[in-house]
């Protein structure tokens, strides 16, 4: 016994789908490392210290068209939480999370609209 498989009619489809994968989807991805980078800089994007030189880790952020960051080796730290001297915690404030997770769904309306170009 033998199985096989034959499609007809689906030229229109595979020229379709030739097409969309010609899509430059590297603009879209660009624009969600600008998008992120542009909210770090805005007031309340990223944590500023009450001392003097405050901004500092604002200041270091940098993106470069395919990604986004921090360059400061605090950053994890004010990110994730750390211990005190005193053997207390200090909790992050997860705020490179938070700018991510807004962008999620920017993301994923910009790959929509693309693909309906």
């Amino acid at each position: 016994m033998s199985y096989g498989l034959s499609l007809f009619g689906t030229e229109a489809l595979e020229k379709e789908l030739a097409r969309k994968s010609e899509l430059d989807l590297i603009n879209v991805q660009k624009k969600q490392m600008r998008d992120i980078y542009t909210r770090g800089q805005e007031p309340g994007g990223t944590p500023v210290g009450d001392y003097a030189g405050g901004g500092q880790l604002r200041m270091s952020m940098s993106y470069t068209g395919d990604e986004t960051g921090y360059t400061k080796d605090y950053g994890p730290h004010v990110e994730f939480g750390h211990r005190l001297r005193n053997g207390g915690f200090l909790p992050g404030q997860y705020y490179f999370k938070t700018n991510v997770d807004s962008q999620r769904l920017i993301y994923k309306e910009d790959l929509k609209n693309k693909l309906k170009e």
